[in-house]
């Protein structure tokens, strides 16, 4: 076997087929530019993801999915996201089809384990968080520079730490540049909207006869909003096939009761509702400013001194409906003089207690505050104000990173790498036209349509009665007093040390002529986070329609560690071990949080002939507790859930359930009165846990590959993958706290009677929505937790050579067999919950148990590439579909949705030999996306009446980018 031809196609910039491990990618564009070629033949070094051993003629056991330079310039991907988070196996993170719930950062989500559970790096080396759960924005990535991203599934904590228990994402970048290319890259929807432009210039040079390269690049992306008021789809919300929208709308409700038409008489037990659906985005708009450069000088031979810095500033803003009174208690002076008599009166009765008729009326005739008589009784308002128009959001993030380094050659077989890196994010979240509560509040005690008891800061009287010439218009001087900004600022930061030696024993191994191959190292990483908010900001219920508020706090905590690796070549050349191969590694954590943790990994690999290898690893991963799950500050914001089974008339009649609803607090006269969710939302109090310990996961992945010399340009890998994650870091579902509670039928019977102690409800309407004093679900982060997921991976890799070109096949699909979890395994009542194939507000984003992507690429010489992508997801359910319509409160039609194809069609050509253009249709038969009800799922992930992160929502679109290259 000759082991140095594998290092000779690597090192020539041939296809990223990394030593045999990795499936490979479609074939390389017929005419990479010179640049390209002679970077890869003069890189320093070679980048392996999963390993820190360089030596290429050592295989490791861990499968990689590689995505090519050609799969790259097909995509016109706008940012490092859209590179990735199509790709079998891999779930939707936060993206730009993500509005409300996003924090205008992209992330990544390997096997649906969560997007705290993987890594992102570049060139194999950590970046700086950007949120204060230690997600890294892939928005930072600079695309224009990237020549393939490597993805390991299934655990690599022993060779970069922890954080890694599903896997990495890998950007390995283009080194040693030399001369200048520009591109730019322009798309929009058919519909005419969602314009996306990208502009990226790269300079760099050689210099001291090659002992030295600097590179240079400068980009620029804009994308444009997609409202869902502008898809047929989403532009109502819809609730048993009826736009149902939300409770809180005009006119005003008091304590459930509405303002009668005509705003005369009194409050009438109506219940309009609000359609809040146009108003959000399927694609929030984006502008991206990055920079980023690096150089290296080889001051003698065996030492070179290397450098590299990046910059971004992006801003993506968000927009939700208009912001309103949702249901929390607002102290109402009874004089309030936009209310007439009998409004007020219908207000004095409508409490759990009523107010007492002699005492309401002197209220009502009270001066002022002073007045011994006065009362401002706890009542529960909803009021959308609209005069305010939609809720904004910018979310400004600034971020830098520095690398500094070392490297070289000790001997012929040794190899050393030292380097620091600091990196800081800020991003600033910046929220407009949300409201005040605490001014509403002083608006509403007014002694006079134009004075407010309280004069301060400008007060204005608010009108929600709908009276006077104004009608339902609130006065634009009141929306001016309550209608001010508020925002916070979160702050990473990550300073990082490491220092590693890796080569091989000799220049022969035992009993091989492969040497026995090895890493070592010692690694320090410091990490600091913090939110500093404004006062409105960070106070529980202050600014109005948020949710939760967001206090200031920090944290920060340290580790150390040192690791190894070795693969050792046992056999090879012999009948039935043309090669056999065992793999180790290790790595020893000292965090200052959560003590000393060992992570470990065992596997080999054996080919018994040429071109069948089998491979198998066995990984032992531990994660421990980032800063935002140890100091994030305990507070009440929101979860799905449409229906309470304490709402209106379910317990009348039952004892049982009567009172478990009252002894979470609802008044016993709320008993079958008691209002459902507001828009499907109830409150849930989370936060922070500086107890937590850390989690571990083992993962067990067994495959084969093979490349059979019968049939040239084939390549096939079959992979298993099992991955259980015990002493999770997670927080209940809301199904995980509701069933045990109130039992299957939501009848009471449940079989955990304990959970109902998790439960709060508001003490005016008995219901799950309020201000802060409504607890709602407690969903405390915890280590009970435990997450199981298994399945296959398969890719199947084919090129026929043409007289005039060649013909690519590419299929590389997951079936996942297995994806549960469950809260507390250790209570014998608790469901384990099994989500492949399921959807619903316990499991979110969409796994579906089959996924592929099948990619066919002409080849026309070295002129033009024809390549058309088929991506097919399997049909899935919901978790509790009874196949009825109504039965459950939804229509059976939107209780499960079909398999999806979607095809995308791209032409690239050189049109001269310094420029070529890629014109692509995505979305080519313009496929619909699946409908379902809004209030099925979470806001995050179930938005416009589907799941816009799975399915597209956008329709076909097309897009086109010219690269100059000289």
């Amino acid at each position: 076997m000759t082991k140095t031809s594998k290092f000779t196609q690597l090192k020539t910039g041939a296809a990223p087929v990394v030593l045999g491990i990795a499936m490979m990618s479609t074939p390389a564009f017929a005419q990479d530019s010179d640049e390209l070629a002679a970077a890869s033949s003069n890189q320093p070094a070679i980048i392996v993801t999963g390993t820190r051993i360089s030596n290429p003629n050592l295989e490791q056991s861990s499968p990689i999915q590689v995505v090519g330079q050609d799969e790259m310039d097909f995509r016109q991907a706008t940012n490092a996201e859209e590179l990735i988070g199509e790709l079998p196996g891999i779930a939707p993170g936060t993206n730009s089809s993500v509005n409300n719930g996003s924090n205008g950062t992209a992330s990544l989500n390997l096997r649906n384990l969560g997007t705290g559970r993987n890594l992102i790096l570049l060139d194999g080396t950590r970046l700086v968080p950007s949120t204060i759960g230690s997600r890294t924005d892939l928005n930072i990535i600079p695309v224009a520079l990237v020549e393939r991203v490597e993805v390991i599934t299934g655990g690599a904590s022993s060779v970069y730490g922890a954080d890694a228990i599903s896997g990495v994402a890998n950007f390995v970048l283009r080194r040693d540049f030399e001369g200048l290319e520009a591109a730019m890259s322009y798309g929009i929807n058919e519909r005419g909207d969602g314009e996306r432009i990208r502009t990226d210039l790269t300079l760099g040079a050689n210099f001291d006869d090659g002992r030295g390269n600097a590179i240079l690049s400068i980009g620029y992306q804009e994308v444009d909003d997609v409202l869902q008021g502008s898809r047929l789809i989403s532009q109502g919300a819809k609730f048993g096939g009826n736009v149902f929208g939300s409770g809180t709308t005009v006119p005003t409700r008091f304590n459930g009761l509405q303002i009668a038409p005509g705003g005369a008489g009194g409050l009438v037990p109506q219940y309009n509702t609000f359609n809040y659906a146009p108003f959000n985005y399927f694609q929030t708009p984006l502008e991206r400013w990055n920079i980023f450069g690096s150089a290296r000088y080889e001051v003698t031979p065996g030492i070179e001194v290397y450098t590299r810095g990046m910059f971004t500033n992006s801003t993506v803003n968000l927009q939700l409906a208009p912001s309103g009174l949702f249901g929390d208690p607002f102290a109402l002076p009874l004089n309030n003089p936009f209310l007439n008599d009998q409004q007020v009166q219908d207000i004095c009765a409508s409490f759990a207690v009523p107010i007492p008729v002699a005492t309401c009326t002197a209220a009502r005739n009270a001066a002022d505050p002073t007045d011994p008589n006065f009362l401002a009784p706890d009542v529960i308002i909803n009021r959308r104000l609209v005069e305010q128009g939609p809720r904004q959001t910018a979310n400004v993030t600034n971020q830098f990173q520095l690398w500094a380094g070392v490297r070289g050659d000790l001997s012929p077989t040794l190899s050393y790498d030292v380097y620091a890196t600091y990196g800081e994010s800020q991003r600033t979240n910046t929220r407009t036209n949300w409201g005040l509560k605490s001014r509403v509040e002083q608006a509403l005690n007014a002694t006079s349509p134009t004075t407010c008891f309280d004069a301060s800061n400008g007060c204005f009287p608010i009108n929600l009665s709908g009276l006077g010439a104004a009608g339902t218009n609130i006065d634009p001087r009141s929306v001016a007093f309550f209608n001010q900004p508020s925002g916070f600022t979160d702050s990473t930061s990550l300073l990082q040390v490491n220092a590693s030696l890796n080569g091989t024993f000799g220049e022969t191994g035992l009993f091989t002529e492969t040497p026995i191959g090895f890493a070592v190292g010692v690694e320090y990483r410091d990490y600091t986070a913090s939110r500093v908010a404004d006062v409105s900001a960070g106070t529980q219920d202050e600014v109005l329609g948020t949710g939760a508020p967001a206090p200031t706090f920090n944290g920060g905590y340290d580790v150390i560690e040192g690791f190894a690796e070795v693969i050792v070549p046992i056999l090879e050349d012999i009948p039935g071990f043309y090669s056999l191969t065992a793999e180790g590694g290790i790595r020893v954590s000292d965090y200052s949080n959560a003590g000393t943790n060992v992570t470990w990994k065992a596997g080999g690999s054996w080919e018994p002939f040429e071109g069948f290898r089998f491979r198998g690893i066995y990984q032992v991963a531990v994660r421990a507790p980032n800063i935002g799950e140890l100091f994030a500050p305990v507070t009440t914001g929101l979860t799905p859930l449409p229906i309470d089974p304490c709402a209106g008339a379910n317990p009348v009649g039952n004892a049982t359930l009567t009172a478990i609803c009252v002894a979470q607090g609802a008044p016993a006269a709320t008993i079958g009165v008691i209002p459902q969710p507001s828009a499907a939302q109830i409150n849930a109090t989370a936060g922070g846990n500086v107890n937590l310990d850390v989690e571990e996961a083992t993962s067990l992945t067994l495959g084969l590959v093979a490349t059979p010399r019968q049939i040239p340009g084939l390549t096939v890998s079959i992979d298993y993958f099992d991955i259980e994650v015990t002493g999770a870091i997670t927080t209940p579902n809301p199904g995980d706290i509701l069933t045990p509670c109130y039992g299957a039928n939501s009848d009471g019977n449940g079989t955990d009677p304990a959970q109902c102690a998790n439960i709060g409800r508001n003490p005016i309407n008995g219901s799950l929505n309020g201000g802060g004093e409504t607890l709602g679900l407690i969903l405390q982060l915890s280590n009970l937790g435990e997450i199981v997921t298994s399945g296959i991976d398969f890719r199947v890799n084919y090129t026929l050579p043409l007289s005039f070109g060649s013909l690519n096949w590419d299929l590389n699909g997951t079936w996942t067999d297995t994806l549960t979890f469950n809260a507390n395994p250790a209570n014998p009542n608790n469901v384990t919950r099994e989500c492949v194939g399921l959807f619903s507000g316990n499991c979110e984003p969409i796994t579906p148990e089959w996924a592929f992507n099948l990619r066919t690429t002409l080849s026309i010489d070295d002129l033009v590439d024809v390549s058309l992508l088929w991506r097919w997801i399997d049909g899935v359910t919901y978790e509790f579909n009874d196949g009825m319509d109504g039965g459950n409160g939804f229509l059976a039609e939107s209780q499960a949705f079909d398999d999806a194809s979607y095809f995308d069609l791209s032409v690239r050509s050189n049109v001269s030999e310094n420029f070529d253009v890629t014109f692509s249709v995505f979305n080519l038969l313009d496929r619909d996306a699946p409908e379902t009800s809004s209030f099925i799922g979470s806001s995050v992930f179930n938005s416009g009446n589907t799941y816009p992160t799975t399915y597209d929502v956008l329709g076909r679109r097309y897009q086109v980018t010219g690269r100059l290259r000289f």
